[in-house]
């Protein structure tokens, strides 16, 4: 399995946030997140990638999961799930979690693998975040 490394600098595009009056500070929101990543991996520099997530936070704090879709300079694209958890301290705010590929086009479909990522918000709308992980191509394919 080829292991890699990346980078993502992405910004919000639409972005939904619900107000709970449950307890203090819960919010629920929707959002979708696009932007140019770069790798270690040939097969994934400059991709473009869009995410959708939903966050479920108290005081700046918790789960968010979505979906994510890789578009790759040759026309194929790979897509798969994610989830973390995200923090805020001290006016910043970090989210840490895992990804997993749930499958592809082209020379990528039937794609498997997974890995971590880690990231902070640099603004309201604007995010960084670094990757690592690894991934199989389905038997007799091979990303060129």
């Amino acid at each position: 399995m080829p292991n890699m490394t990346g980078h993502f600098t992405g910004r919000s595009t639409m972005q939904t946030v619900f107000s709970l009056h449950d307890t203090t500070d819960h919010e629920m929101s929707i959002m979708e997140v696009r932007g140019l990543q770069n790798s270690s991996d040939d097969n994934w520099k400059d991709t473009k990638i869009t995410y959708w997530g939903t966050a479920d936070l108290i005081r700046g704090c918790g789960a968010e999961h979505g979906y994510f879709v890789e578009d790759h300079a040759n026309g194929d694209r790979d897509f798969g799930t994610f989830e973390g958890k995200l923090s805020s301290a001290n006016g910043q705010a970090t989210i840490e979690g895992t990804y997993r590929y749930t499958n592809g086009t082209g020379k990528l479909a039937g794609i498997s693998g997974s890995g971590k990522f880690k990231g902070r918000l640099t603004s309201p709308t604007e995010i960084e975040m670094s990757w690592e992980g690894s991934y199989q191509l389905a038997a007799g394919t091979r990303a060129a």
